[in-house]
């Protein structure tokens, strides 16, 4: 197959380019066969969407879009030939039944959009963490993937751990007794740093403009957005809480089968415009469900995360469930009941949740045979609210009172964070 020249002008002033050849389509039209492969396009190809794309690279990976030259370049060396852009909403529209399903490794403030785009072409979609940039976002992704009726997922790997697995099994069987708190906390910080009081030369292999997509128009700064210092900025990521609530919130949700909260108040530095805080404490209320009671989940990160829970010392990063018979400890590979001695001779019950094939594989199965997933974007748009919220409380310095059927606070200054307008051309295509 022929090769374009790949034009380093057109990628900085236009939209997208490609390069390549295709893949011929074994199963893009009507539903793939579980031994066909699927084509594959991926917006982002590096850093986390680079390990997206690592777990799903048995497929076909056909298009790779990136707005960054190098990063983009770098991937196609692995899948040479797959077709290249550098604006997903340009490769979505060109690709058209060439393309099965979309993974989405992006900025936060690109995931709606980019996923938008896909659910309103037909395409499965695998999301990275937080679903969304805002409130609003999750709830509308949420709905427009069910009523397409495409196969989900959103990037909580660790959900597919054997160990979270076992806490859920615990925690249901009521070796604790009944939980009414919970306290999850991450020591890590994405926040702080103020404005440059300039701008700098965009460097040749990036294209900001399509960087910014939705957000409003800025200077690009050296070392202050791409790669990864974005999160800090509310314009494009949502700090620490955005970035690792939903891995370990994830755990408490799965196995209190929360939902909505209908209180969250918030205390932390004080709020910055831009930034996010270098520390935060976030308290959620959330009622009773079939398996718990109502509960209380409390939320540490950065230099406000604890050292000990009720009198446990505790390390950087977990989850602590208090129940009426006593606690449990647990983070990514391990947990541990509390009082020790009480426990000392404590039985594990029965597996009664299956190991996972995979969390990406997961999803594969799913766009090829119909089957579950299980951080599905109903379930895992629920949990990005609960995580967002916690900023708006901040954002706004007010106790939120959430009604979560209407989408609505009991105050104009934090419901206007939640949702957002976006720079002309990037709104969410309609489902």
């Amino acid at each position: 197959m022929s090769r374009r020249v790949f034009d380093r002008r057109k990628f900085v002033a236009a939209s997208s380019v490609a390069v390549a050849g295709w893949h011929t389509s074994s199963c893009a039209s009507g539903r793939p066969s579980s031994l066909a492969k699927l084509n594959i396009a991926c917006i982002g190809t590096a850093n986390r969407a680079a390990a997206d794309i690592e777990g799903v690279k048995e497929e076909n990976v056909v298009a790779l879009c990136d707005v960054d030259r190098k990063y983009l370049e770098t991937k196609a060396k692995t899948f040479p030939d797959a077709r290249l852009y550098a604006d997903y909403r340009e490769m979505i529209g060109a690709e058209g039944d060439k393309i099965d399903a979309v993974v989405i490794g992006t900025t936060d403030h690109h995931h709606a959009p980019a996923t938008m785009h896909a659910i309103a072409a037909g395409k499965h979609v695998y999301c990275e963490k937080p679903l969304t940039h805002t409130v609003e976002e999750a709830r509308i992704v949420a709905e427009a993937a069910a009523k397409a009726g495409v196969a989900t997922q959103l990037g909580t790997q660790i959900h597919a751990g054997s160990n979270y697995r076992r806490v859920v099994e615990i925690i249901q069987s009521g070796a604790i007794g009944d939980v009414t708190d919970v306290h999850v906390w991450v020591g890590k910080a994405w926040g702080g740093g103020e404005l440059p009081a300039k701008g700098d030369p965009v460097p040749e292999h990036l294209n900001w403009d399509l960087w910014l997509g939705p957000a409003k128009e800025r200077p690009f700064a050296l070392g202050r957005y791409h790669p990864a210092q974005w999160r800090k900025w509310w314009e494009f990521g949502q700090g620490t809480l955005g970035d690792m609530g939903c891995h370990y919130m994830d755990l408490p949700f799965w196995a209190l089968r929360l939902r909505h909260p209908t209180r969250i108040e918030a205390e932390g530095p004080e709020v910055h415009a831009e930034t996010a805080p270098l520390g935060l404490i976030v308290k959620y209320e959330f009622p009773k469900t079939e398996v718990a009671p109502a509960i209380k989940m409390t939320w540490y990160d950065g230099n406000l995360a604890p050292r000990k829970i009720l009198d446990q010392r505790v390390p950087g990063s977990g989850v602590m469930f208090v129940g009426t018979e006593g606690m449990m400890f647990a983070d990514y590979g391990s947990y541990r009941l509390f009082p020790a001695e009480k426990f000392a001779d404590f039985t594990p019950p029965k597996k009664s949740i299956p190991e996972s094939i995979g969390h990406h594989r997961e999803w594969i199965q799913a766009c090829k045979e119909g089957t579950p997933t299980t951080c599905n974007f109903d379930y895992s748009g629920a949990l990005t609210e609960t995580v967002l919220l916690g900023n708006i409380a901040y954002r706004s310095g007010r106790a939120v009172q959430w009604d979560a059927a209407k989408l609505e606070t009991n105050d104009s200054e934090s419901q206007a964070f939640v949702s957002k307008t976006y720079r002309d051309g990037w709104e969410l295509p309609k489902v």
